[in-house]
Formats: structure tokens, sequence, C-alpha cells
């Protein structure tokens, strides 16, 4: 029986040549990589890692906001890389890769992202670790926060069963004895909240902001399905890359707000 990776793959490899028809649509990742461009523009970082990279939608932004910076996409699916070569993407900037195992050196990267897979990695932190490992500056990511999704009765009870640590017994039980499901949208996938992750996200970046991209309540554990977190390892290091910024001729950005002191 194959194992819920090779499940995953094998999804990405039937459905290829629709991906971008199924995926490039979804406002919440849309939303997430505008906030990414523009983090990546007014902290003027010059390097960008793009994990699970899929067929290529970030390089493609990036190679029209972001001139001059070095974007590259790991993407573990040859299909998925095979849609981005037919759209006019390199074989330099999207590699075959894993986001458990990248093949780069540790700070090698400004920042490292990754849209919408750690919901379909059975191990999210050791994947968050790879990729803080490999990121000098800071780490973006967007993902599934399942304890907003629901009506109110389902979110507050993901909520009691957070709090008393029995979420992943539950969701266990619920799904028949095992963690993974599985649509015909998605494919492979498990429950999973980035607020899961945000303690192994600080272990190297502790300075972490969280956006809202889907949903519309002010309490953003309970009330959105999908948000964003963008972290650093202080905010005086990224105030350092701002003013650097600022010096170069070759962006144009508007830090008049940015503090001096």
């Amino acid at each position: 029986m194959k194992s819920a990776i090779d499940q995953q793959q094998s999804y990405y490899e039937t459905t290829a040549d629709n991906y971008d028809e199924m995926h490039l649509g979804e406002s919440e990742h849309e939303y997430a990589l505008a906030q990414l461009l523009g983090i990546m523009r007014y902290h003027g970082f010059n390097s960008l890692l793009d994990v699970g990279a899929g067929t290529g939608r970030v390089l493609r932004h990036a190679r029209r906001h972001l001139p001059g910076v070095k974007v590259v996409g790991i993407e573990p699916v040859a299909g998925l890389r095979a849609v981005g070569y037919a759209n006019g993407i390199t074989g330099e900037e999207l590699r075959e890769g894993n986001a458990l195992n990248l093949e780069y050196d540790d700070d090698s990267w400004d920042v490292v992202c990754a849209f919408g897979i750690l919901h379909h990695i059975s191990d999210p932190e050791a994947a968050i670790r790879e990729m803080c490992r490999v990121a000098r500056h800071g780490v973006f990511f967007s993902d599934m926060n399942n304890y907003g999704c629901g009506s109110v009765c389902q979110r507050t009870l993901a909520h009691v069963l957070r709090t008393l640590h029995l979420w992943r017994l539950f969701q266990y039980v619920k799904n028949g004895g095992k963690h993974e499901k599985y649509s015909d949208g998605d494919g492979i996938f498990y429950s999973y909240s980035l607020f899961d992750s945000i303690n192994t996200i600080r272990e190297k970046f502790p300075q972490t902001h969280i956006g809202n991209t889907k949903g519309s309540s002010s309490h953003l554990l309970l009330g959105c399905s999908h948000i964003s977190i963008f972290a650093a390892r202080s905010d005086n290091a990224l105030l350092e890359c701002s003013l650097a910024a600022a010096k170069r001729p070759d962006l144009e950005v508007n830090h008049s707000a940015a503090p001096t002191s």
C-alpha cells in the first residue's frame, strides 16, 4: 500500500494539467502573496526560496514585482514542474526538492516561504525547522487554521479539544484510526493550524506577525480559516534591513514611515 506521501504525489501527478485552474484562484493565498511581496520590497530582501512551489505561482509574481531578487522554487512533483516549464519557468528557477531535506546551507536565503503545503505534511514541524534552517532573515507561511473552520459549535469544540490537548486524538478517532483525510479537490491532507506551529517557528525567528487571509472575525484563532505568518529574528534586525534598502537606488520604496531610532 502506498504511503500518504506517495498517494499525495500521485494525486498531484494525475491532476497536474488542471492544477492552476483548481488552485490559483484561492483568494487566501493570493492575499498572502501580496503581503509577502510587500515585505520583500519594504525590507529590501535579495533572495527568496519558495518550498512546495507547484507550477511556479510565486515565481511568476516575483518576476514582475521583485526585479533583481533571486527567487527559486522547490517542488517534488515532476508533473507540476513540467507545467511550470511549459509556462515559461526555467529549470534553474523551479527545481526538484523536498521540504524535509533542503539541499542548501544554513542561512543561505534571505526569506523562505511556503504556501498551502504544511497541511499536506504529516510532520509539519520537521518541515518548518528545515525551512527555518536555511533562512537568514525570516520565513513566511500561508496555510490553514482548522480551529477557525466550520460553525460556531464546531469552532468551540475544536478550541476546547485543543486546550485539553485532545485534538489530534479526536481527529484520529473521527478519521477511523488514521490522521490523514482525502478530498478530490486537495488530495491527502491533515487537520492543521499554523497556530500550532508558532512555537516551532519562534525557535529561530521569535518576532512573529500574524495576518488574517480568510475570515472576518476579530478573533484570529476562532474566526479565521486561513492565516499568514511572517517571522523574523527581531524588529531591530528588520529595521536594519529596511534602512539599508532605503539607501538602495534600485528600490523605489517609501520608507518615510520607518522609525530611525
